[in-house]
C-alpha cells in the first residue's frame, strides 16, 4: 500500500499546483509542495466577498528562524508588498490565486527533516474554512497540525495522510490573527535543508556583537602583552650604574634628582623619610636653619624665602614644615606628596597612564552597564554594552597592574643604586659644603650613619646651638632621626587635627 502511494506522489504533486477553488466566501484552499532543493511552493486560492477586502501578513522572522519569500504572483484583484521583515497581501472582492516560493521552511534535527509552515495565518478577517494539501518527494513519517492563536497547542480537527500519500488538512472558523501551522517530518535526505537560524533577543550574538567581542579580544591580548612586558622590565633586579658626584667641583645628583624623589623611584611610594630628606636638603641649601634648643629639642627657622629654584613639592614641604617664621618639630605637618608625584611624572620618570586609566576604567564600566540596559529595552544588541563593561573592567585591571616607572625612571633607579654604592664605599670629601650636600641623598638611601661617620671632622654650616654655628656634622644625627619621627607622627594625624598646629 505504501509502495503504491509512493508511486502516485509525482502525479499528485503535479495536481497540487492547481488547488480547488474555494466554495465558500471568506475561505481559502492551499496547496503546498516541497521541492528537492528544499524550497516550498505555495498556492493559495482565496475567496473574498464582494465589496470587501482581506489582508494577510506573513512575518519573515519568527524568534531565531528567518524565512524568505520570492517569485510572488497574484491572479485576481490584489497586490503584495514586502518590507520590515514581512510580506503583506492585499486582496479585494472576488477569487484570487496567490503563488509564491518559501525558502527556509525545511529544517533538520537528529537526522530527521521537518517542514513547518503556517498554512493560514496573519489574516485580518475570520475565515469560514481552510483546506490544505501537502505533497513531498516522500510520505511524511509524522504529522503535526496546530490551530488557534500563535503559541497555542490546540490541534487541528482534521489532519491526516490519505491512501494516496497526500496530506490533507481542514480547519473551519479560524479567528482573525489565528494560524494553522503544519509540520511534517520527512525521512533524512529526502530534500535539502534550507532553514536559517539567527540569534534573537536583546542579547543575541549577532554579527556586530561578534565583531565587537573580537575587537575586545584583540585589544585585551595586546594590553595583556604590554602589561606583562612592562611589569617584567620593571621587576628586573636593579643594576648599580656608576655616577659622577662632582661636576666642576660642585655636587651633582643624577639627572637632577632630588632627595625627595629617591624613595618614590626605588619603591614606588612616598614615605616619611623622603619628606624628612627634603627638609634636610632645604636646610643644606640655606632655605631653613636648624637651631638646637636644649637636648632633643630643635627649631626650624626660615632663613631664605622660597624662590624659582624650588619645585612645587619643595615649596609645599617648606610651608608645611615651617608655617611661620619658626617651628618646632612637633609642629611639622605632612605635605607635598601629590606635588612630588606630579613632579616625577613631569620629569618623565613616572607614567601618568595608570592614574588616567584608573579614572577611565570605572567610567567605562558605568557607561557599559547603562548601555546594556538601554539596548536591552530598545533596539537590541545589548551585548555591545557588555563589551564596553568588560573593557572597563580590563582597563581598571590594567591600571592596577601597570608599573608606574617609565624606562627613564628605571634607568634613574639604577643610577640611584650606583649612587648608594658610591656613598657607602667612598670617603667623605674635605669640603663641608660637598659633604652636607650629599647628606640628604645618603639619608634618603639609608646611608646617613655611614656618611656622618666618614665626615666626622667637618662642620654643619646650616646647624647651630646656643653656643653658635658650625657644630660637627655627626652631631646632626639626632636631628635627622627626630625629623623622620616628626613626619611619621604627622602622617598618622587625622585630617581635622592636621589643620591645627600642635602645642610646642
Amino acid at each position: 500500500m505504501k509502495l503504491a502511494a509512493l508511486l502516485l506522489i509525482p502525479f499528485l504533486s503535479v495536481a497540487q499546483d492547481q488547488p480547488s477553488l474555494p466554495g465558500l466566501p471568506q475561505s481559502v484552499e492551499v496547496a503546498l509542495k516541497v521541492q528537492h532543493d528544499g524550497s516550498l511552493s505555495v498556492t493559495e486560492a482565496v475567496s473574498v466577498p464582494r465589496d470587501t477586502s482581506m489582508t494577510r501578513t506573513i512575518p519573515l522572522r519568527a524568534n531565531a528562524r528567518v524565512l524568505g519569500i520570492r517569485d510572488i504572483s497574484i491572479e485576481g484583484a490584489g497586490n503584495a508588498e514586502s518590507g520590515n521583515d514581512q510580506v503583506t497581501f492585499y486582496l479585494r472582492g472576488g477569487t484570487s490565486v496567490l503563488r509564491y516560493t518559501v525558502d527556509g521552511a525545511v529544517g533538520t534535527s537528529l537526522g530527521v527533516e521537518h517542514v513547518t509552515w503556517d498554512v493560514a495565518g496573519g489574516w485580518d478577517t475570520r475565515l469560514e474554512l481552510i483546506r490544505a494539501t501537502f505533497a513531498a518527494p516522500a510520505i511524511p513519517d509524522a504529522l503535526s497540525c496546530l490551530a488557534g492563536p500563535p503559541g497555542s497547542a490546540t490541534r487541528c480537527g482534521a489532519a491526516q495522510i490519505d491512501h494516496s500519500g497526500l496530506t490533507r488538512v481542514s480547519v473551519p472558523n479560524l479567528q482573525p490573527g489565528s494560524r494553522v501551522q503544519l509540520t511534517a517530518e520527512l525521512p533524512g535526505g529526502t530534500v535539502a535543508a534550507t532553514e536559517r537560524l539567527v540569534p534573537s533577543g536583546p542579547f543575541a550574538a549577532t554579527a556586530p556583537v561578534w565583531w565587537a567581542w573580537l575587537a575586545f579580544a584583540v585589544l585585551s591580548i595586546a594590553g595583556a602583552v604590554t602589561v606583562f612586558v612592562r611589569r617584567r622590565r620593571d621587576r628586573q633586579p636593579g643594576r648599580a650604574t656608576p655616577v659622577q658626584l662632582l661636576d666642576d667641583g660642585r655636587f651633582s645628583s643624577p639627572d637632577g634628582v632630588l632627595p625627595g624623589h629617591v624613595g618614590l623611584l626605588l619603591t614606588g611610594r612616598v614615605s616619611s623619610v623622603d619628606l624628612a630628606a627634603t627638609v634636610l636638603d632645604l636646610c643644606v641649601r640655606n632655605y631653613l636653619w636648624v637651631s638646637e634648643d636644649g637636648e632633643d629639642n630643635w627649631v626650624l627657622v626660615r632663613r631664605n624665602p622660597p624662590d624659582e629654584h624650588l619645585t612645587a613639592f619643595e615649596r609645599a614641604v617648606y610651608t608645611a614644615a615651617v608655617p611661620g617664621e619658626a617651628a618646632t618639630l612637633a609642629e611639622v605637618r605632612e605635605a607635598g606628596v601629590h606635588e612630588l608625584t606630579t613632579d616625577a611624572v613631569r620629569r618623565g620618570w613616572l607614567s601618568s597612564k595608570p592614574k588616567r586609566l584608573s579614572k577611565v576604567g570605572p567610567r567605562l564600566c558605568a557607561y557599559g552597564g547603562f548601555l546594556t540596559l538601554l539596548l536591552a529595552f530598545t533596539v537590541g544588541y545589548a551585548q555591545l554594552g557588555l563589551v564596553l563593561l568588560a573593557t572597563g573592567i580590563a582597563v581598571t585591571a590594567a591600571a592596577r597592574l601597570l608599573p608606574k616607572r617609565t624606562k627613564a625612571g628605571i634607568d634613574l633607579r639604577d643610577r640611584l643604586l650606583g649612587l648608594d654604592a658610591q656613598l657607602r664605599t667612598m670617603d667623605a670629601p674635605d669640603d663641608e659644603l660637598l659633604a652636607s650636600r650629599a647628606l640628604p641623598y645618603a639619608y634618603a638611601l639609608g646611608e646617613a650613619d655611614a656618611w656622618l661617620v666618614n665626615a666626622c671632622s667637618l662642620s654643619a654650616y646650616w646647624y647651630g646651638t646656643s653656643g653658635g654655628a658650625g657644630v660637627p656634622l655627626p652631631r646632626t644625627r639626632g636631628f635627622v632621626a627626630a625629623l623622620t619621627v616628626a613626619f611619621e607622627a604627622a602622617r598618622h594625624l587625622r585630617p581635622d587635627e592636621s589643620k591645627t598646629p600642635a602645642p610646642a
